[in-house]
């Protein structure tokens, strides 16, 4: 991944289950200038049981008369569709991304659409059985880490490390802190992960958002961060990239009075496309470390800085004193920060008022 921010447009289900709908975000994702878009990839009946409640959002969304399976269920897309996304997705040059959910998720985006890389979500960082089963198909992997403490989120890279290793041990919590503590685990992770800080509510209060925490955990695994966004609006993305976040990824839909649980707290097309340019714009504003002139202020200088001149007409013989002798525009003369090698010495010829010394 290149040092340019990488910006997901995360349709996820905001497609609700039409493939029509799906490729139109596409289309919208691409237009905006997103990098990549991504949809999450799923069999209801192996990620959700039928004993599942729904989230406080997605009662108010999506009303609490039927299940969080029958309202998944709903969501689905297949093989066939997947296809068509990620050729659509090729005719526009955007990247294609998804979250597999589910073992047999991962089989499809892997063997079927080869993607170049796999999504781990927040919910998904203790399912071990998939991220293992994800890291030995030795796809890059974005790992989001809401509701997540580090010790949780160092043992779901101890996971991605023993898988990536291919290791043949039987897996244990055990074997994969030894993975991850060990050099060449090390290694893998700096080689093939990105962790995305995030808060796992929808809309997410700007309060429990904690930028900060994207460097501790930079500092803490040494991985590169970013940042998966769920408030309202485009400033904290923003805020993100300024902080050093090297991937945002944010919800989006055609239309927020959609029916669906993910609608109302995602960004419309236009918004998307602001947010884009904004982070265009503070990555480009971010530039380099190095504190020197920018060539395009350097013209001004003259203009804004000051020279030695004189206060009042000065005769030649008279000493230089506080009360002759000051500072103003333009800059083209001597600096002012040699005014004291000045004080106390006899001028050598006459000056007329404001003439540079």
């Amino acid at each position: 991944m290149s040092k340019r921010v990488f910006v997901i447009a995360e349709a996820g289900v905001n497609h609700n289950g039409s493939l029509d709908l799906a490729l139109e975000l596409i289309d919208a994702a691409a237009v905006a200038g997103a990098d990549a878009v991504k949809f999450q990839t799923f069999k209801s009946e192996a990620v959700i049981s039928r004993f599942a409640i729904k989230a406080d959002y997605q009662i108010r969304t999506t009303g609490k008369e039927e299940s969080q399976l029958d309202m998944v269920k709903k969501l689905e897309l297949g093989l066939a569709a997947h296809l068509k996304m990620l050729e659509r997705c090729a005719q526009h040059g955007i990247q294609f991304l998804s979250t597999p959910f589910d073992l047999e998720s991962v089989d499809l985006l892997v063997d079927h659409l080869h993607v170049s890389m796999l999504k781990i979500p927040s919910g998904e960082i203790t399912n071990a059985p998939l991220i293992l089963r994800i890291a030995r198909t030795g796809k890059p992997v974005i790992l989001s880490t809401g509701m997540s403490t580090l010790a949780e989120i160092e043992q779901a890279l101890g996971v991605l490390a023993f898988g990536y290793l291919s290791c043949e041990s039987k897996p244990s919590l055990e074997g994969f802190s030894e993975v991850y503590f060990s050099e060449a685990g090390q290694r893998i992770l700096k080689e093939k992960v990105w962790l995305l800080h995030c808060t796992t509510e929808y809309p997410a209060p700007f309060a429990d958002v904690n930028l900060h925490a994207m460097e501790t955990m930079r500092n803490a695994f040494g991985l590169p961060v970013g940042y998966s966004d769920h408030t309202e609006g485009f400033v904290v993305p923003i805020a993100a990239v300024a902080l050093g976040a090297g991937i945002i990824e944010k919800h989006f839909t055609l239309n927020r009075n959609l029916p669906g649980p993910d609608h109302k707290a995602s960004l419309e097309p236009m918004e998307l496309a602001q947010m884009v340019a904004a982070i265009r714009q503070v990555e480009e504003a971010l530039g380099k470390s190095a504190k020197i002139p920018a060539p395009s202020e350097l013209k001004n200088k003259p203009i804004a800085r000051k020279s030695l001149v004189a206060s009042v007409p000065v005769r030649c013989g008279e000493i230089f004193s506080e009360c002759n002798l000051t500072a103003k525009r333009p800059g083209t003369g001597i600096s002012p920060m040699r005014y004291w090698e000045y004080i106390g010495k006899p001028t050598q010829r006459d000056y007329a008022e404001d003439e540079a010394i």
